[in-house]
């Protein structure tokens, strides 16, 4: 199976996944359950095109920390291969705890 992906996201554009761990915790089931939590809450009914997810607000936020990642690789931090995808990991999962009430 291929696991290299691209995201077409609506606030950042393109977003690569970076690597195959990255890819099988994104397809895993408990988060694929964040595309059913919205993120802004009943703002859709005033504003139809609101539409966020956990799920959006999770990839952007470790889109957001790999950009955070090359900056301070370009600042002179030493950043291993491991340390990048243990972060890019935290933070992808760091709503993971929303789907309890969907586990029930």
């Amino acid at each position: 199976m291929n696991k290299k992906k691209i995201i077409n996201d609506p606030v950042y554009g393109f977003i690569t996944i970076p690597s195959e761990f990255i890819f099988d915790l994104i397809e895993h089931p408990y988060f694929q359950r964040l595309r059913r939590i919205r993120q802004l809450g009943l703002a859709q009914y005033v504003y139809p095109g609101a539409m966020h997810t956990r799920f959006h607000h999770a990839i952007g936020a470790m889109h957001i920390t790999q950009i955070a990642i090359e900056t301070l690789r370009n600042k002179g931090h030493e950043i291993t291969a491991t340390e990048e995808e243990a972060v890019s990991a935290a933070i992808l999962l760091h709503d993971i705890g929303h789907t309890h009430f969907l586990m029930l």
